[in-house]
């Protein structure tokens, strides 16, 4: 079997609600799906969510290969970005075409990807994630709900701007999620936007009503110094590691102590294998970050440490299904080999005919002012900010 092609399909599509957090809010609900097929001389093609240019750049390292040989392809791949850094739009890349090439070999087994990467059992404890710096109190509670009627009794609130609105907001979501456990798992995530001494304040606040399950990016991702002070200043477990790229970047923090839930926020399965044994090497959770159509639950099943994975949208982009769904609050993953991606590429075809206008760029990337040094609380008009 040979790598022959690729193609990219891109299309705009309503996501249900403008999604946010500490930094910005986005304009309107309006998102962008990418959708990478790598295409082989047997007939099989792999899909995978993708988002990154730097595909064109990679695909020759890969053409006319075996793409069962995926991890020493891997190595290819990293070699390829060495000067330049594997990060950014590089690493995202990679992982896409990882991806796809896992979906490929799992398909050519005729197996779904989570029984080909070994897992004992096809679902993984999910937790609900709204983005939800932008919602109101009402579009809050009317989200977590959606998750708690699946069973699902552990959620994660994007916090970090008002104490009063966050910890009011944090009972709404408690309480809804509390039809399904008496003590529901709480995350609390606050995007890098504050300084460690910010981050010890604003937690132990929290801390004196609510048991944390953890405080997310509660400082710098790269800062292993001041998320080890955090970490040691709060009562919580402290998670990140969702903006950094690799293995080699992960390291400082494991072994600096800085993190104690390690999390993975792109979609490489060959990443993630090595992450996920590095944690466990040191006796640490991973979570994986939410991924389009929960597709990377199959490699979470796989990984003896993983806690539970980010749940943010219960169906993939409009135009993509997805072999999966949420039962009794876990993603069960179905028979369907491969990631079990399926594509109307005639309804895709339709939306990028008739595509539909952002008044953005959907989530907003750039870092709120005051980040790190002081905390400006939404103003007056401000989009969205609760």
């Amino acid at each position: 079997m040979k790598i022959t092609g690729y193609r990219t399909l891109s299309w705009m599509y309503h996501r249900g609600h403008p999604t946010g957090d500490a930094n910005g809010v986005a304009p309107d609900d309006i998102s962008r799906a990418t959708y990478l097929f790598l295409e082989t001389d047997a007939g099989v093609t792999g899909i995978a969510p993708a988002s990154s240019p730097d595909v064109e750049k990679l695909f020759p390292v890969l053409e006319g290969k075996d793409p069962r040989g995926v991890i020493g392809l891997w190595k290819e791949m990293s070699d390829v970005g060495f000067k330049g850094g594997v990060e950014g739009t590089m690493y995202g890349a990679m992982c896409a075409l990882d991806a796809c090439m896992w979906d490929i070999k799992a398909k050519d087994a005729g197996q779904p990807l989570w029984r080909f990467l070994g897992a004992h059992e096809p679902r993984v404890k999910a937790y609900a994630s709204g983005l939800d710096m932008g919602m109101t109190d009402s579009e809050l509670e009317e989200f977590y709900q959606t998750y708690a009627d699946l069973g699902v009794d552990a959620g994660k609130l994007k916090i970090g701007l008002d104490f009063d609105s966050d910890m009011r907001r944090m009972e709404i979501m408690r309480d809804v999620l509390k039809q399904n456990a008496k003590e529901p798992s709480l995350m609390v995530d606050s995007n890098e936007y504050w300084s460690a001494k910010q981050a010890i304040r604003y937690i132990s606040r929290i801390e004196e009503k609510y048991d944390l399950t953890w405080a997310e990016e509660p400082g710098r991702r790269w800062d292993y110094r001041g998320l080890r002070q955090i970490s040691r200043g709060i009562k919580t477990a402290v998670a990140t590691g969702e903006n950094i790229n690799g293995v080699d970047e992960f390291y400082p923090l494991v072994h600096n102590e800085a993190v104690d839930v390690v999390q993975f926020g792109t979609l490489g399965i060959t990443s993630f294998q090595q992450i996920a044994h590095l944690a466990e090497a040191y006796e640490l959770p991973v979570s994986i970050i939410g991924s389009p159509g929960s597709c990377m639950s199959h490699a979470a099943a796989a990984a003896n440490n993983h806690l539970a994975q980010e749940v943010k949208d219960l169906t993939p982009p409009t135009g993509v299904t997805i072999d999966n769904r949420i039962v009794d609050g876990f993603i069960e993953m179905g028979e369907s080999p491969g990631f079990g991606f399926t594509v109307d590429e005639t309804a895709i075809a339709e939306m990028q005919a008739n595509p539909l206008v952002s008044k953005g760029n959907g989530m907003p990337g750039s870092r709120r002012k005051g980040a790190g040094l002081y905390i400006i609380p939404p103003e007056p008009g401000e989009t969205g900010l609760y």
